[in-house]
């Protein structure tokens, strides 16, 4: 049976899904609980994969050159694993991961922007649990679910943050580090950071785009706008979104669809489920109680 690149066979497969960002492929693979199947790859230099399980009970039997071994995953176990080297595994049960493609260009730039000694690559582990990267992924999995809502900048936001923690916490070198200083953004930097983010109301503009404007890294932009503004990138534009969309609800003959465009949402109800997530109501009936209160 046909397999795909990451030597899962396709028949098996419950659910795939895909997203990319700069320079990572973001998938979600799902096989039935009860299914068993091989899984191979072999040597390349795509750069190296990380896998999140969403759920318990999955086992696998990692076929090393010399031996054997077998690894259990719960929810929130992890694997990282270079493409470099040969994969075979015989998947022992059904398994849902999200997983992570981080290419060699992706992972040398985020080395790169890491402070302090130069991490030379990454380890090998299998069945690990990491809260931190259990949580990511599963702030992911609406994206993947609904790839035509999701905004470029969350995708990025999220892969950049993914990336600098498996380097910090999975490299090769490990080094003491001491506490890092309050990093925060200078007014023309943070007036132009904005500036940009408004002209993409819909998110379609990546961190590297606006790290590259101000001369920054990706990782310290990110986090000096967040000690600046107390916000993420995409947190941000989301409350610039929404005050938009209030004040234009306000001209009541317009109609929702409207609003949505004009606000970056994908459509009408994307803009609904965004809204009523942070207001606590449909956009409609939030209306309705402006024109009373009136």
């Amino acid at each position: 049976m046909p397999q795909d690149l990451l030597g899962c066979t396709v028949g098996h497969l419950q659910r795939d899904q895909e997203l990319s960002a700069d320079g990572v492929r973001i998938y979600r693979k799902t096989v039935n609980a009860h299914e068993r199947h091989h899984v191979e790859t072999a040597p390349s230099g795509r750069g190296v994969l990380l896998g999140i399980s969403l759920r318990d009970g999955h086992r696998r039997r990692i076929l090393h050159e010399h031996h054997a071994s077998c690894h259990d995953f719960g929810k929130g176990s992890i694997y990282v694993r270079d493409f470099c080297d040969r994969y075979r595994a015989d998947m022992q049960s059904g398994f849902d991961f999200v997983l992570l493609e981080i290419s060699h260009s992706a992972l040398e730039r985020a080395m790169d922007e890491k402070p302090g000694p130069r991490v030379g690559g990454l380890v090998d582990v299998a069945g690990v649990r990491d809260e931190v990267l259990a949580h990511l992924a599963s702030a992911l999995t609406p994206a993947l679910e609904r790839p035509a809502e999701v905004s470029l900048l969350f995708v990025d936001q999220l892969s950049v943050a993914m990336t600098s923690y498996l380097i910090d916490n999975y490299g090769r070198v490990a080094t003491a580090t001491e506490p890092r200083a309050n990093r925060l953004l200078s007014r023309s930097h943070e007036a132009r950071v904005k500036e940009m983010l408004r002209s993409k109301m819909d998110g379609s503009i990546s961190i590297a785009e606006i790290a590259d404007a101000c001369n920054l890294s990706r990782s310290y932009f990110i986090r000096a706008f967040r000690e600046t503004t107390g916000q993420t990138p995409h947190q941000w534009l989301t409350a610039q979104r929404l005050e938009r969309a209030r004040a234009l609800l306000k001209d009541f003959e317009r109609p929702l669809a409207d609003v949505a465009a004009a606000c970056g949402f994908a459509d009408q109800s994307h803009f609904t489920r965004v809204f009523s997530q942070y207001t606590g109501m449909p956009p409609g009936s939030w209306r309705k109680k402006t024109q009373l209160e009136k």
